[in-house]
């Protein structure tokens, strides 16, 4: 085993969350590379001491570019807004560090093409953090519909709704601000990256997206508060997407449905330990859809829990992630989603955009 000294720039919401999964990753996966939480970055030296003592970091900063330069500082990973993504990680990337960048990879679809350049010039370990597919149930679901067992997609339907919004007297804050910041920008990459890895590529799009609430406590809302799209894919399956910060009692609803020739999946991540299977087979009146409880035999289960049905979390999705990415730097082959992946994300939440601005409907190749 040999130790990497990881820095993480962002204390709060994801930066917790990846300084927790560094911590414990090794023990949950017997990891080759063994993390060390060396640095830390926050928006002022005090918080960023108070993140240092909480997590157990060695240091701490106030200038990401302190910890990304640092010589101590092996390998990077990126949990701040993202209109500073790209500056981050194209100097972490100049000087050879691995970099791992929560979604989306910048604030437009030119930052996320330039971190993709950046990162392939560098042949460094690079990942984007879309951590909901990795539930043991959407890992599951991918590798069914990869080996044929519910038949050709014909249709794909998702959403990622959540009520965080819903209120119009919640006050504004840096969510309402800028397009890269609403629902589009902020909740739409997780399904759109759902979309692409269970049923492949989109090829075209209609889209349409909606301020409900204009205004708020504190300011007037300059970005989107629902979306939708309808989508093409590459195989033929015909698709439909929804996204929404103001969908009234939704927490998490990272959800879809998948219609095949042989059957059918349902999933929904308010009830992440469990998948929805329907097999066209049998009887018809025995047929119908059963509930499948995630265990030690679906995918990264068992590291967590040896016992079915008592399930994983959120925390372990990210740990997840940190395993992935450790492999990605120890083996030096690109581990999914690489900075490329969250590129082709962003194409597609541009070109819906393009097609809800001219009302026709869009080529991604355009984008």
């Amino acid at each position: 085993m040999s130790q990497i000294r990881i820095g993480i720039l962002g204390g709060g919401y994801m930066g917790k969350a990846h300084s927790v999964a560094m911590s414990a990753v090794g023990a949950v996966f017997n990891t080759g590379l063994r993390p060390r939480l060396e640095m830390i970055c926050a928006s002022s030296p005090e918080s960023a001491e108070r993140y240092r003592a909480a997590y157990g970091f060695h240091r701490s900063t106030h200038d990401w570019r302190t910890l990304v330069k640092d010589p101590e500082v092996d390998a990077i990973v990126i949990a701040t807004p993202q209109e500073i993504h790209r500056d981050i990680a194209e100097a972490a990337l100049a000087l050879g560090k691995p970099v791992f960048c929560e979604k989306p990879m910048g604030a437009s679809i030119d930052d996320s093409a330039a971190m993709v350049a950046a990162a392939e010039a560098s042949g460094v370990a690079n990942m984007v953090g879309f951590n909901y597919i990795r539930t043991p149930a959407s890992q599951f679901a991918r590798q069914m519909i990869a080996d044929g067992e519910i038949g050709d997609i014909t249709w794909f339907r998702g959403e990622h709704t959540e009520d965080f919004y819903a209120d119009p007297e919640t006050p504004a804050s840096w969510r309402t601000e800028g397009m890269a910041n609403g629902t589009m920008g902020d909740l739409a990459p997780h399904m759109i990256n759902a979309a692409l890895a269970l049923i492949g590529p989109i090829t075209r799009v209609m889209g349409s997206y909606e301020t409900v609430h204009k205004s708020r406590p504190g300011g007037r809302v300059t970005n989107d508060d629902h979306g939708q799209m309808m989508c093409r894919f590459e195989n033929g399956a015909m698709g439909h997407m929804y996204f929404s910060r103001i969908a009234t009692g939704r927490k998490m609803g990272y959800a879809y449905d998948i219609s095949g020739t042989k059957g059918a999946i349902r999933f929904d991540q308010e009830d992440q330990n469990a998948i929805w299977l329907y097999r066209a087979e049998g009887r018809e009146a025995e047929r119908g859809f059963r509930k499948i409880l995630t265990g030690p035999a679906h995918p990264d289960y068992e590291p967590f829990c040896q016992g079915p049905g008592h399930g994983t979390g959120y925390q372990d999705q990210i740990i997840i992630e940190a395993r992935d990415f450790l492999r990605a730097i120890e083996t030096g082959a690109p581990v999914w989603p690489t900075f490329r992946d969250g590129y082709e994300v962003n194409r597609v939440i541009a070109a819906t955009l393009a097609s809800a601005d001219s009302g026709i409907w869009t080529d991604i190749r355009d984008f």
